[in-house]
């Protein structure tokens, strides 16, 4: 888990060691070859590079079979968590330092969880320079101090981080964080970390071998005076598919990010997921689940979000029995994401984890992605530990060995990202229990949602068509639906349905309230596994 950062105190640069020929790396080079040429490679060698010459490298690469990067021996896979979180990176070894600096990049350590490096080149005025960090960058206490011997150039690094001023001009706050395999996240202002995003996503959950694709390469250009982005670009690499990639990264309120991908296709791929995302949902109440918990809510994101032309759908989270699936058809898809709508701390209760600062994340393509498919992935998790929500955009169509495609997408990072919310009526909160009437025996065979719909639209006199409520149930049976305006509350209206379903039943809801035609609200979509 990285740590917080630190408002930063620049005073050297990080060294810059050698050169490494890209178009020797085009063809397929080994780890640990890469890591032997840059370690003898000239201090003064620079080579040509621009996003081109990544592509082309990409390609050539997927001609060839895939060679996994190697892992670490000791005295790297000697860290232990303790160890691993008493090294610190050096301040004072930032690149790109400087009183009106755009950003300054930090590294990780290589080593516990993170046995694999990857290599980093700083790209200036068109060329490219491999960093070179060595034990003298890093700060070791406890364990660590004895287990890592100081002046050493270390293989590679496990990842990076980018600090900017994201919440005040005078301090440098950490913004975005490349660390294992092709995960990555960002903040926006004044959030803390939460969910992740991925570079790809490879046959997961499906009847094939997963893979998990590795960003083994970063070039990051050095930010000019006065630039507002930071630009960067990354080689990935798994047994079926390499690419290219190319980040522009915007700090903010909400922190943008485009990105544009070229992939390139070894062999078939059963399932391609676009743009995932992972997050966490313990429990809430919709699902509090069998856990004794003091806390109104444990979640990182509540819900799954998704835009289209006609419609904006507002997925709640589970916590399931068993592994859930569910798919969204949606051509052309405006955006989608995994949001935390609600924002205050009692919503929580939380006074370490603040889960009311998680950002959500929303995904908008930024060409046209056709028809396909996103698709919600929920595992069954007893720990907030574990991230079990995954969502990934599934296109049409088959991918073969020699195939090639290119897609661009924008991920906005933060409290509010566009498309969070609908300019629609929202729900405001879904309440979940067993049926039956209040003061009487519960109905233990039946399950009551309580859906909260909120917002301007429900508070606007309509009259020629009285507000009304379009359910929908594939698998189970509405037994009892009820709609009412709540008393005190000009904009919110409640609906409570009762649904009843066979035993180990999947059950698919969705409701919206509307005025004749007038759609007033997004549509609440909600899965149920009967056990």
């Amino acid at each position: 888990m990285p740590m917080p950062a630190r408002p930063f105190h620049p005073s050297r640069r990080t060294f810059l060691r050698g050169g490494l020929s890209v178009a020797a790396l085009a063809a397929v080079l080994p780890s640990a070859r890469l890591a032997a040429q840059q370690a003898t490679a000239s201090a003064n060698d620079a080579v040509p590079f621009d996003y081109d010459t990544l592509i082309a490298r990409a390609k050539t690469m997927a001609g060839s079979d895939y060679e996994p990067v190697a892992s670490l021996g000791a005295p790297f896979a000697d860290l232990d968590y303790d160890a691993y979180r008493n090294i610190q990176f050096k301040e004072d070894s930032a690149l790109w330092a400087g009183p009106a600096a755009t950003a300054v990049l930090h590294a990780y350590h290589p080593g516990w969880l993170f046995d694999t490096t990857v290599q980093l080149f700083e790209v200036a005025e068109g060329r490219a320079r491999p960093l070179v960090f060595t034990t003298d960058d890093f700060n070791y206490y406890g364990k660590a101090a004895e287990l890592m011997p100081a002046g050493t150039d270390l293989p590679g690094v496990a990842g990076f981080r980018l600090n900017a001023p994201l919440n005040a001009p005078d301090r440098y706050d950490e913004v975005v964080s490349f660390l294992g395999a092709s995960y990555f996240r960002a903040l926006g202002a004044g959030n803390r970390y939460g969910l992740s995003a991925r570079g790809l996503a490879v046959n997961t959950a499906t009847s094939e071998e997963e893979e998990f694709p590795m960003f083994t390469a970063f070039w990051l250009e050095r930010p000019a005076p006065g630039d507002t982005a930071i630009r960067f670009y990354a080689l990935l690499d798994s047994q079926s598919v390499v690419g290219a990639y190319r980040f522009v990264l915007t700090p903010g309120e909400t922190t943008t990010m485009d990105v544009t991908t070229d992939l390139f296709f070894r062999n078939d791929v059963a399932q391609l997921g676009i743009a995932p995302l992972t997050s966490m949902f313990l429990f809430g109440p919709n699902d509090r689940g069998h856990f004794d918990d003091y806390r109104e809510r444990v979640h990182d994101s509540e819900a799954l979000v998704i835009n289209t032309e006609a419609n904006t759908l507002y997925r709640v989270l589970n916590n399931p029995p068993r592994l859930a699936n569910s798919y969204f058809s949606t051509p052309a898809p405006q955006s989608f994401g995994l949001v935390q709508r609600h924002r205050g701390f009692d919503d929580y209760l939380d006074a370490g984890a603040h889960y009311e600062m998680r950002p959500s994340l929303m995904v908008q393509p930024l060409d046209d992605w056709g028809t396909g498919n996103v698709r919600l992935i929920e595992i069954p998790s007893e720990l907030e530990a574990n991230d079990n929500i995954v969502a990934f955009w599934i296109p049409a169509g088959d991918f073969k060995g020699g195939d090639e495609k290119r897609l661009s997408y924008r991920l906005l990072w933060g409290a509010e990202p566009a498309g969070a919310s609908s300019q629609l009526a929202q729900v405001s909160r879904t309440l979940a229990g067993n049926g039956g009437v209040g003061g009487l025996k519960p109905r233990t065979d039946r399950r009551k949602f309580v859906i909260d719909f909120e917002g301007a639209s429900l508070g606007e006199p309509i009259e020629d068509s009285p507000v009304s409520a379009q359910v929908d149930v594939v698998g189970g049976t509405i037994t009892q639906e009820v709609l009412q305006k709540v008393d005190g509350h000009d904009h919110m209206w409640r609906l409570v349905i009762e649904v009843v379903a066979d035993n180990n039943a999947t059950v698919e809801l969705r409701a919206h309230l509307g005025a004749g035609d007038r759609p007033l609200t997004e549509t609440w979509v909600y899965q149920w596994l009967k056990e």
